[in-house]
């Protein structure tokens, strides 16, 4: 019986190491500059590229702070908040004090930043659909039911929810 678990881990450490591999890929594409750039252009957006995901990651997660945006892209603070600013003198988005912490000042989008990323989530889907074209709609759904399964598992174990 040990023998059986010992090939079932051996089994499960090579797959895990092909997961590890695929996800650096995944992460490796998804932070190509040149990606945001091709994203940009078929959005048909006037945007700068360092801004683009500070936007995209303000309409999804607002109302959201400068350290925890920074938390998130892996940038430094600073670099964000004054990326920020940027945004905000172009009216894509609105910055407000928290209701509980007034020390703290949360970005949300405006409905001009809102209407930016309309543009990019639709050139977002017209690349996704071009790449999941060959797939059938039974692996593709179970690739986003698993993928969701997946990230919520992450977010509760770096959490420490249970």
């Amino acid at each position: 019986m040990t023998s059986i678990r010992n090939v079932q881990n051996t089994h499960i450490s090579e797959q895990l190491r092909q997961l590890h591999g695929a996800l650096i890929d995944i992460v490796s594409v998804m932070n190509r500059p040149q990606r945001d750039e091709a994203m940009v252009r078929a959005a048909g957006i006037a945007l700068d590229r360092a801004l683009f995901p500070l936007l995209v990651g303000i309409e999804r997660l607002g109302p959201i702070g400068v350290v925890e945006m920074a938390d998130r892209v892996g940038r430094d603070h600073t670099t964000v908040s004054r990326q920020v600013a940027k945004l905000e003198s172009l009216g894509l988005i609105e910055r407000k004090g928290n209701a509980t912490d007034r020390r703290v000042r949360e970005a949300t989008i405006t409905a001009k930043g809102k209407a930016m990323t309309d543009l990019v989530d639709a050139a977002r889907e017209k690349m996704a659909r071009a790449i999941f074209a060959s797939w059938d709609e039974r692996d593709f759904e179970e690739l986003v039911r698993l993928m969701r399964k997946f990230a919520d598992d992450m977010k509760r174990d770096v959490s420490g929810d249970d």
